[in-house]
C-alpha cells in the first residue's frame, strides 16, 4: 500500500453528473474525495430523490463549501446554510438546496467503498 498519494480532479478518477450538478472523484488509498459543483436551482428533493428514492438524503456529509451558499434543513427541524470557508458535517436525514444564483462548490472526503444518493445516478 502505498503512504502518500496525490492526485488532481482534473484527472479524476471518477465523474458523476446528476441534475444540476458534477461530482469529480479522486481515489486516494481506501478514502475517495470528491469536488462537487452544485448549480444554482439544484435540490437535493427535486435533483436525487427521483433517482434514489426516500424521504430525505441518508448520507452523511463532511466538507468544505469553497464558493457559493449551500441551504441544509434536517428531518429534526434544524436547518443551516453554509458558505465559503465553512465546514460542515450534515447526519443522514436531511435535505439540501443551493441558495442563491451562484454555483455551490464544495469539496467532500468519506471512505472508500462509499457511494452516496447523488453519485449513484445514471449518466
Amino acid at each position: 500500500m502505498e503512504t502518500l498519494y496525490a492526485k488532481n480532479f482534473s484527472n479524476a478518477d471518477e465523474v458523476k453528473n446528476p441534475p444540476k450538478a458534477t461530482v469529480e472523484i479522486v481515489k486516494l488509498g481506501n478514502v475517495n474525495a470528491s469536488k462537487l459543483v452544485l448549480q444554482p436551482g439544484w435540490v437535493w428533493s427535486e435533483c436525487i430523490k427521483p433517482t434514489v428514492g426516500g424521504d430525505s438524503c441518508q448520507a452523511g456529509h463532511v466538507g468544505v463549501v469553497i464558493s457559493g451558499r449551500l441551504g441544509c434543513s434536517h428531518n429534526d427541524g434544524s436547518k443551516i446554510e453554509v458558505g465559503p470557508g465553512d465546514a460542515y458535517f450534515f447526519a443522514p436525514g436531511h435535505d439540501g438546496w443551493v441558495v442563491g444564483d451562484e454555483p455551490c462548490v464544495m469539496y467532500e472526503i468519506v471512505e472508500g467503498g462509499k457511494d452516496f444518493g447523488p453519485w449513484k445516478h445514471a449518466d
